[in-house]
């Protein structure tokens, strides 16, 4: 009896525990004037920017992701396709711009969640989810390496963040 109560109470506080990861997406191409490019707003990432996107799911190929979430650009969602494509989460999109009830949707879920964002955004995203001023303002532009974690404990009680190159 006793047995089965630890473990009871071992998965009753594992379940209180979820992770939303936050990450610019990748290097994207350099605009060029040839057919290859889409759009100058809305470039593929380079060479660099998929083997970043590969790095990425290295990184949270054991995180149990269960839901992602990507702006509706080539970059961002090809920087979270490696990771869908491993776990088989679709690639969810949201408005350009995060909102308080963008925010509010992704506290709901309580499971562990990778959000890809842009440069102007992800420090919003981080903050909002932290509930407090961990990321001060917008990314520099070449900047595509942060991921930001912010863990949720105790069902929201302690939150932890950390900021990791990858």
């Amino acid at each position: 009896m006793k047995s089965i109560l630890s473990f009871f109470l071992i998965s009753l506080l594992a379940s209180c525990t979820h992770t939303y990861y936050v990450v610019r997406h990748a290097e994207k191409a350099t605009p060029s004037h040839g057919p290859a490019m889409n759009t100058p707003n809305d470039p593929p990432l380079s060479a660099t920017g998929l083997q970043r996107a590969e790095a990425l799911k290295h990184v949270l190929s054991d995180k149990n992701i269960r839901y992602i979430f990507s702006t509706n650009t080539i970059r961002t969602r090809s920087t979270a396709q490696p990771i869908s494509d491993l776990t088989g989460v679709n690639i969810q999109t949201y408005g350009p711009r995060p909102d308080t009830a963008f925010i509010q949707q992704l506290k709901k879920i309580k499971k562990n969640t990778l959000i890809v964002g842009h440069s102007n955004t992800i420090d919003d995203i981080a903050n909002m989810l932290a509930g407090e001023n961990k990321v001060e303002g917008d990314l520099p532009e070449s900047v595509y390496d942060q991921l930001f974690i912010i863990r949720y404990k105790n069902g929201g009680k302690k939150i932890e963040f950390a900021r990791v190159s990858f």
